[in-house]
């Protein structure tokens, strides 16, 4: 009941009011994206979602057209030379994912949940479904577009095992302990962390 009223009540109303409130932001980044650098402005990949299925989630392209990576096994790290000068300003501010906000109305992803990952995702070289048995445990509910391991700094790559590990345990935790009010803090969160001080990576 719980994860109906969510995508009645946050999901569905948030994301039509943010995509209405960023619009002229969303226009904006889509010319600057197409002016600079030559390929398409949105950059779909398939990613893992509810249940295990398959989506293509959506992200402002950040990175040089001929350097994308559809797989997305081969992690952008800091200071990466594929990624465009207008691309490490999105990335920094985290507004290369407000795209995922069209994910969320069509009912791929929620406003907060675990961060969708790709296929075959590894931790420190390893899959991480050897890594962490219990990794599959994280898609029992819709993937968003912030989450409780996000807002404790766990995001970017993956290279570290330890604390790769501990990322899907936060992302367990907020299976087990779901509510809305959790949701809420996650939402206020995320607006602090990432976009009011630029936390992004």
């Amino acid at each position: 009941m719980q994860l109906r009223l969510k995508r009645l009540l946050l999901d569905l109303p948030l994301a039509t009011l943010a995509l209405l409130a960023f619009s002229p932001l969303l226009l904006a980044v889509s010319l600057a994206i197409g002016l600079t650098s030559k390929g398409p402005v949105l950059f779909p990949q398939w990613r893992v979602g509810l249940d295990g299925e398959m989506f293509r989630m959506l992200k402002f392209r950040t990175i040089r057209v001929e350097a994308c990576d559809e797989s997305g096994l081969n992690q952008v790290v800091e200071k990466d030379c594929r990624v465009t000068p207008i691309g490490r300003f999105l990335r920094a501010t985290s507004i290369d994912e407000l795209p995922q906000l069209w994910n969320i109305l069509v009912g791929d992803m929620a406003v907060v949940g675990p961060r969708p990952m790709v296929h075959g995702m590894r931790a420190a070289g390893v899959d991480y479904r050897e890594a962490v048995p219990y990794y599959d445990y994280r898609h029992l509910v819709r993937p968003g577009l912030s989450g409780w391991a996000q807002v404790n700094g766990l995001r970017g790559p993956t290279s570290d095992m330890t604390s790769a590990k501990l990322r899907i345990d936060h992302d367990c935790a907020y299976v087990q302990n779901f509510s809305l009010g959790l949701d809420v803090g996650i939402i206020l969160k995320t607006i602090f962390r990432q976009f009011l001080t630029g936390s992004g990576t």
